[in-house]
């Protein structure tokens, strides 16, 4: 058997240890290992030597030190009570409208997700704020339960994001440049859910009570205390762009900025710094092994000349580069329903960056890459929240044992369908994306 043949058998080996419930790191590990072996006929010695330097090269990348120095940032603004401070200044000013509990939910998501990476984690903490709030003014389960998942993705979307950060390396474009490119398509994100939660009220008016408007006095008191959001927000990423210093490092202040205004709120305490240590451990571990797993198979199948060969032959099929796009992004919505969004990232953007960076878009390759990344990031995102294995959508059910399921399954799929408008919209636009990269 040629090694490109063995390129090709190792998708469906792949695809059956994943169904059998294998860890999706596991599982690209030993495919990456077992291709190497018999891609060399059986000689162990090129594997032992893959083994070593792979690991080594992997874990020693400065670049992936930004990884868990923005879960841990993320992790000391759950317990500094930023989420709650950006929850009651949203809801001040927006919770007297109709739908506007739900509206200022979305909202603080975003706030949160500027100073949290991920999505997962954004989605629990909103949760744990936002949804007693929405109980209370009357909003229907299913709808609570959706705006909120709906309203988590917006961590990885917004900068800083841990996807997009393994999205740069993977491809080796700049990380600023990413989390620039992200602005933009992140505040259409929330635009779009807000404009959702408008509409669904308005279809189902039964889904979403109402609350008395609060003082002016009191609403720019609580837009007041959102101050160290704005202040972390604005010296990470303003001194990344001004130069100040690098992204990683950008990543460390952060979590120091954080880890401040924590123990100022008197919630860092020391049992608490441990499980935040211990969780940002457990995180990393998990990733990084997601990470390894996936250089090894992505190397094996550079060695097969799989990813070459599909971007060949697409190339000869002669097809428009909008209609690979399409179906390319088509494929991330479809798998991204039984996938998570690191694994997607991880196995297919070595298969697919090369197809989509060989087409002529009419823009620069590194203009390319970083429109390409964002549209990935973002119908991956949309995977996190479309039935039946969106990991917002269980998250945020966790927490709400009243409401079923399904209900939640119908309420989100009115921001699926948002998102899938904005898919569109930027994809036909480009520049939305791109306006602010030099």
């Amino acid at each position: 058997m040629s090694r490109l043949e063995l390129g090709f058998w190792s998708f469906p080996v792949l695809l059956v240890l994943i169904f059998l419930r294998a860890p999706i790191g596991l599982a690209m590990f030993l495919c990456g290992i077992g291709g190497w072996y018999f891609a060399m006929n059986g000689n162990p010695t090129p594997l032992l030597s893959k083994l070593k330097s792979e690991t080594y090269t992997t874990f020693s990348s400065y670049s992936l030190s930004i990884i868990p120095l923005f879960l841990l940032m993320g992790q000391f603004a759950t317990l500094s009570g930023m989420s709650t401070s950006l929850f009651k200044a949203a809801e001040s000013f927006l919770g007297h409208r109709k739908g506007g509990v739900a509206m200022a939910a979305v909202g603080a998501c975003a706030g949160f997700g500027a100073i949290c990476g991920s999505s997962l984690a954004t989605a629990a903490t909103m949760g744990k704020v936002a949804l007693p709030e929405l109980r209370r003014y009357g909003y229907s389960g299913g709808f609570s339960t959706a705006t909120l998942a709906a309203g988590g993705t917006l961590g990885i979307l917004i900068p800083p994001s841990v996807i997009l950060v393994i999205y740069a390396i993977i491809t080796e474009q700049n990380i600023a440049k990413l989390f620039l490119a992200a602005f933009a398509p992140g505040i259409l994100a929330a635009v779009g859910y807000i404009l959702t939660i408008s509409i669904y009220v308005r279809l189902f008016p039964g889904s979403a009570g109402t609350r008395p408007p609060v003082p002016m006095a009191e609403r720019w008191k609580a837009l007041g205390n959102t101050w160290p959001v704005l202040a972390i927000f604005g010296l990470v990423v303003g001194g990344i762009y001004a130069g100040w210093f690098t992204p990683t490092e950008g990543s460390a202040i952060g979590a120091a900025g954080t880890g401040l205004v924590a123990w100022m709120s008197g919630n860092l305490k020391w049992h608490a710094f441990k499980e935040s240590l211990l969780g940002t451990g457990k995180t990393t571990a998990m990733i990084f092994f997601i990470v390894l797993g996936a250089g090894f198979y992505n190397g094996f199948l550079a060695l097969s000349g799989v990813p070459q060969y599909l971007a060949d032959y697409v190339l000869d099929l002669g097809l428009s580069p909008w209609v690979v796009l399409a179906i390319i992004l088509a494929f991330y919505m479809i798998f991204g329903c039984v996938m998570d969004s690191l694994s997607m990232i991880l196995l297919t953007v070595p298969i697919f960056f090369p197809v989509i960076s060989a087409m002529d878009f009419g823009m620069s390759p590194e203009h390319v890459a970083i429109w390409f990344g964002i549209l990935v990031l973002i119908v991956v995102e949309v995977g996190l929240i479309t039935p039946p294995v969106g990991m917002n959508l269980f998250i945020i059910n966790a927490m709400d044992r009243e409401t079923r399921i399904t209900e939640t399954y119908k309420a989100v799929m009115f921001f699926v369908g948002s998102d899938i408008v904005r898919v569109i919209i930027l994809v036909a636009f480009p520049a939305i994306t791109l306006f602010l990269i030099p």
